[in-house]
């Protein structure tokens, strides 16, 4: 706690004069939610100090942005919470070391979208049904599956899935019916507000689907997505998720870690609706092992009493 707080000290100072610095950060393919964060959390960031320079870089996705982190050709990227947690825990492959978080990003209540005059009403009703799963890339597919999974199914031989090659492709394949419905989630997300606005419906899992998707995959969290969050939504909308979070590769820059967070902090006060949710608190609450919290990050928010 005395080398953090000495850090802290350290970095306030380095701060205090900051020097111009380039970062890349991975996001994914056009038309996704992660873009259009990607553009507002670059945004808030230079709002609050110029001289850090964010090159945003479409990607596949979380599952191709993981892998650029460990090898260093990204600073720091988007990563979905089911995509965090395979490579945090090594599931499928070796796991993950020296990725820490900058920011919790928005929590994802997966869901299905469909037509307002499509027949389907239930998961149930939508299985052997084409299924616009999302790109291959996007930590939204593993979701997918995890949440299927949860329900006993799979979400490749029980539906005709449909992998995208770029997000923003999947509503006009709903609206004309090259697809029964489209797999997303998370705030604002594009192609639900893409169909929702053409008069679109949720399909989300009920109350026992619910239980036995958390009972299965215990990682997985209860989530609501408030009602009003998109176009026609009149009613909450209970399902389940994670958060996603911006991830930064091993080694990352303590000082321009440090200067992430406090911009992002001030930029709290009049964030934008893709930022609504990125807070230190929401950081804090959300990270279940602290130590994973970058150590500049970290040093912020002590400096800021945020922490203890």
């Amino acid at each position: 706690m005395r080398a953090l707080s000495l850090l802290a000290a350290l970095l306030m100072s380095a701060t205090a004069n900051a020097q111009p610095a380039r970062i890349t950060l991975g996001t994914a393919t056009p038309g996704g939610g992660f873009p259009a964060y990607g553009a507002a959390f670059v945004a808030a960031v230079k709002a609050q100090d110029p001289a850090l320079e964010i090159e945003a870089v479409n990607t596949k996705g979380s599952t191709e942005n993981v892998p650029r982190l460990e090898a260093g050709t990204l600073d720091i990227a988007l990563v979905q919470g089911e995509v965090a947690h395979e490579a945090l825990e090594g599931i499928g492959r070796p796991a993950a070391r020296g990725l820490t978080v900058i920011v919790a990003m928005y929590p994802t209540a997966g869901m299905f979208v469909v037509r307002g005059d499509s027949p389907y009403r239930s998961i149930a009703d939508l299985k052997g049904q084409k299924i616009a799963w999302g790109a291959a890339g996007s930590g939204l597919v593993i979701l997918g599956r995890y949440v299927m999974d949860g329900l006993g199914l799979d979400a490749t031989r029980d539906f005709q899935p449909i992998y995208l090659e770029k997000a923003g492709d999947g509503p006009a394949m709903v609206a004309d019916g090259r697809a029964a419905a489209l797999w997303g989630g998370g705030a604002g997300w594009p192609g639900f507000k893409a169909v929702m606005g053409a008069g679109g419906r949720f399909i989300a899992p009920d109350k026992e689907e619910i239980a036995r998707i958390l009972a299965k995959h215990k990682f997985l969290k209860p989530l609501t997505q408030p009602a009003g969050s998109f176009p026609g939504q009149s009613e909450a909308i209970a399902s389940v998720g994670s958060w996603s979070f911006v991830m930064a590769r091993p080694g990352f820059d303590q000082a321009i870690a440090f200067r992430l967070a406090k911009a992002l902090h001030a930029a709290e006060k009049k964030a934008t609706p893709p930022l609504a949710e990125t807070t230190a608190a929401n950081t804090v609450a959300g990270v279940a092992q602290q130590d994973l919290i970058h150590p500049g990050v970290r040093a912020y928010y002590k400096q800021a009493g945020l922490v203890r």
